[in-house]
C-alpha cells in the first residue's frame, strides 16, 4: 500500500486529449465540470433501497453545450450489502461502475437492482469550488483549465499574494504519517490547507479550507503545514493539498473450479506469448479487486479464440478486460489445438499476491 500527496498546482495530465467541438452562442465551445447525482436504488420492482455508504462518482471535464443524458446501471446486491454483477457498459464516463462497486447497502441479498445517474454540467466560472478542487485530485479527463484555477483562487475572498512571482519556495515540506490513518475503501480522501507565511518563512493562520471530511487527515495535514518552512517574505492566502489513497475493495469470493471442467482442454503448459496482465484502469483507480472466469479454444498454431466470459465480479468490466488480455496471448503450437480450456483471472491490488501462468490457468493481475 502506498500513500501519496502532491502540489495542487502540479496536478498531472491523466486524461486523453480531446479536440473541442464547435458550438456555443458565439461558435466557441466552453469547458464545463460534469458532476453526477445518484437517484434511488430499486430492486426487483420494490421500494427504494437505503444506501449505507454512498460513494459519489468522480467529476469530469466536458465541452459545452453538453447533452443531458441520464445513465442507468443494472446490478445485484449480495448478502453483505456489496453491489455485484454490475453491468458497466457506459463508456462516456468511466467512474459510474467503479463508484457503485465501492458503495455499500444494508446486508440483505437482492436481485434486479438499478440506479440512475443524472449528469449536471456547470461552467468552470460558476462550479462549486470544492468540486473543482476534487477534480484536481483525480483529473480523469485532463488538466483543469485556467478558468477552473481562477475559480479556486476565489477561496479566502480571492485576496492574497502567495502566487505572485517570485513564489515562496519550500525549504522543508512536512507530510502526515498517512500509514497511521484509517483509509476509506475505494475512495481517495483529500484536504486543502490554507495558510499565510510570516516574514521569516513560517506558516501562520493555518486552517482547513475544503476536504472530504476525514478528520484525522485534516488534523495531521494542518500539523504538517505548521511544521513546514519556506523562503523568507510575508505572504497571504497560500494553499496546499494532501490526500490519502483508497483502501482496497475486495472482490466477492471466487467459486472453486468445477470438477473435470478442463477435460476437453489438451494443451502444453507453456505460453509462447503470455497474456499481458492489465487491470481495468477505472477500477484500479479506486483499488477495486475483481475476477473473471472464461472459456476459450486454441488453434493448432497457438492462437487463442472463441473466448467467452462465464462469470465476472463485481462488474462485467473485469470480464471484458480478461477477454482482451487472453486473446492477445498465444499458446505453443500443437498438432490438434484444444477446446474447452478455462481461464480464471484474478485482478488484485495487493502486492503480496503472486502471479501464476501455469497449466492451472489461474492468472493474477497484480497492481
Amino acid at each position: 500500500m502506498s500513500w501519496i500527496s502532491g502540489l495542487l498546482m502540479a496536478s498531472s495530465l491523466t486524461g486523453a486529449s480531446v479536440a473541442p467541438p464547435t458550438g456555443g452562442s458565439e461558435g466557441v465551445a466552453e469547458r464545463a465540470l460534469l458532476t453526477w447525482t445518484a437517484g434511488e436504488v430499486r430492486c426487483g420492482g420494490n421500494g427504494a433501497v437505503a444506501v449505507t455508504k454512498p460513494v459519489r462518482p468522480l467529476n469530469a471535464l466536458v465541452w459545452m453545450p453538453f447533452g443531458d443524458r441520464a445513465v442507468t446501471l443494472q446490478f445485484d446486491i449480495d448478502d453483505s450489502g456489496r453491489p455485484v454483477s454490475i453491468q458497466d457498459t457506459f463508456a462516456g464516463h468511466h467512474d459510474l461502475g467503479p463508484s457503485l462497486a465501492a458503495t455499500r447497502f444494508a446486508p440483505t441479498a437482492r436481485t434486479g437492482c438499478s440506479i440512475t445517474f443524472t449528469p449536471n454540467a456547470t461552467s468552470l466560472a460558476s462550479a462549486e469550488i470544492a468540486d473543482l478542487i476534487s477534480y484536481t485530485v483525480e483529473p480523469i479527463s485532463g488538466q483543469l483549465p485556467k478558468q477552473g484555477w481562477a475559480r479556486i483562487a476565489q477561496l479566502d475572498g480571492g485576496s492574497g499574494n502567495c502566487m505572485t512571482r517570485p513564489r515562496p519556495q519550500p525549504l522543508l515540506r512536512a507530510y502526515p504519517d498517512f500509514a497511521r490513518m484509517a483509509g476509506k475503501p475505494g475512495v481517495k480522501e483529500w484536504t486543502l490547507v490554507g495558510y499565510d507565511i510570516d516574514a521569516k518563512g513560517k506558516p501562520i493562520q493555518v486552517r482547513t479550507l475544503r476536504g472530504t471530511g476525514n478528520e484525522a487527515l485534516e488534523r495531521e495535514a494542518v500539523k504538517a503545514v505548521r511544521n513546514s518552512r519556506f523562503t523568507a517574505g510575508a505572504r497571504q492566502a497560500c494553499r496546499y493539498p494532501y490526500w490519502r489513497s483508497p483502501e482496497d475493495v475486495q472482490a466477492p469470493p471466487m467459486p472453486a473450479p468445477a470438477s473435470g471442467q478442463e477435460n476437453g482442454c489438451r494443451v502444453a503448459e507453456a505460453w509462447a506469448v503470455p497474456p499481458a496482465l492489465r487491470f481495468p484502469p477505472a477500477y484500479a483507480r479506486r483499488r477495486i479487486d475483481g475476477w473473471a472466469i472464461l472459456t476459450y479454444d486454441v488453434a493448432p498454431w497457438g492462437a487463442v479464440g472463441n473466448v467467452k466470459v462465464v462469470q465476472a465480479q463485481p462488474s462485467d468490466a473485469f470480464g471484458r478486460q480478461a477477454a482482451q488480455m487472453l486473446v492477445a496471448g498465444k499458446r505453443a503450437a500443437s498438432e490438434q489445438g484444444a477446446t474447452g480450456c478455462v481461464a480464471r483471472v484474478k485482478f488484485l491490488n495487493s502486492a503480496e499476491s503472486s502471479t501464476e501462468l501455469s497449466g492451472s490457468e489461474d492468472f493474477d493481475a497484480i497492481f
